[in-house]
């Protein structure tokens, strides 16, 4: 069990990776899922139009967003269609710290390196190997997928689905799905976890208030996967929103700090050394 616990941070990093089991829309559906949700989204308890759900499922973990973003979806199409761009958004989560685009006999490949902690070497990361779809990509929708069969600790079935469809010509609506399966090791991990050095962190969903009138938020592994949810989706917003890497690296981190109860890990300057120290090391001659 001690190993299962010491890896377990790998486990909390993947859950943010994974993809949803539900079934993708079609530029029509979609738009009609923003119809129904539209007074949702503009009483949003996040303040913005972003809806977040999540649930445990049997074999995993599944999170949902739903968004309405301040970009046309021909910016959306620019910057999700490429592996290589893929690799520029993953790359902002503080825990990414390499990844490489490959494309052989008509298959791409998003490659991603991530370590238990931020602080923890390079050397000591674990891959995790996506093939890259896009699906369909037409002038009003864009359906983007990733799967890895499996990853490390017991973890299969990686998948991450990105479509979006325009709403006019400055806004688009974008569902970001994610869901992974485990076995009961994972499980067992990750619940031992909860109790023990994440008994204190919560998710998103307001459950009612605190005596003292504050929200109370759900925890627990439902809380776990509505973290990483909301980290992923805030890194498309941010490679959305900039056209460098280091403006972009101080968009996801002010997005993150939006939200401290949830998010906050480490201040703004160990952050930005942090990933301006990894681009130095990738761009270094062997």
């Amino acid at each position: 069990m001690k190993l299962q616990f010491l890896c377990l941070p790998w486990v909390l990093c993947l859950a943010s990776l994974a993809t949803a089991a539900e079934e993708p829309h079609s530029a029509a559906e979609l738009r009609a899922a923003y119809a129904r949700k539209s007074a949702e989204l503009a009483q949003s308890p996040l303040k913005r139009p972003v809806l977040l759900t999540s649930a445990e499922l049997p074999q995993g973990l599944q999170g949902d967003i739903y968004a309405v973003v301040e970009q046309p979806l021909e910016a959306v199409h620019a910057a999700f269609n490429s592996p290589v761009h893929w690799c520029g958004v993953l790359l902002l989560h503080i825990n990414n710290r390499r990844c490489q685009a490959t494309s052989a006999g008509g298959q791409h490949q998003v490659t991603l390196r991530i370590v238990r902690r931020y602080d923890k070497p390079v050397e000591d990361a674990f891959e995790l190997p996506f093939v890259f779809r896009v699906a369909q990509a037409s002038p009003d929708y864009l359906q983007v997928h990733l799967r890895a069969e499996s990853g490390p600790l017991g973890t299969s079935n990686y998948r991450i689905l990105l479509e979006a469809t325009q709403l006019d010509a400055k806004r688009s609506f974008l569902h970001f799905s994610y869901s992974y399966d485990q076995n009961t090791m994972v499980a067992m991990a990750v619940q031992a976890y909860l109790a023990t050095f994440g008994s204190s962190k919560v998710g998103f969903t307001e459950l009612g208030k605190l005596a003292d009138g504050q929200p109370a938020y759900i925890a627990g592994t439902r809380g776990l996967v509505e973290r990483n949810a909301m980290r992923y989706f805030l890194t498309l917003e941010a490679f959305l929103s900039a056209n460098s890497d280091e403006a972009r690296r101080e968009a996801w981190f002010s997005a993150i700090e939006r939200y401290p109860r949830q998010l906050h890990e480490v201040d703004r300057e160990t952050y930005l050394a942090l990933k301006r120290a990894d681009a130095q090391q990738r761009t270094a001659p062997p």
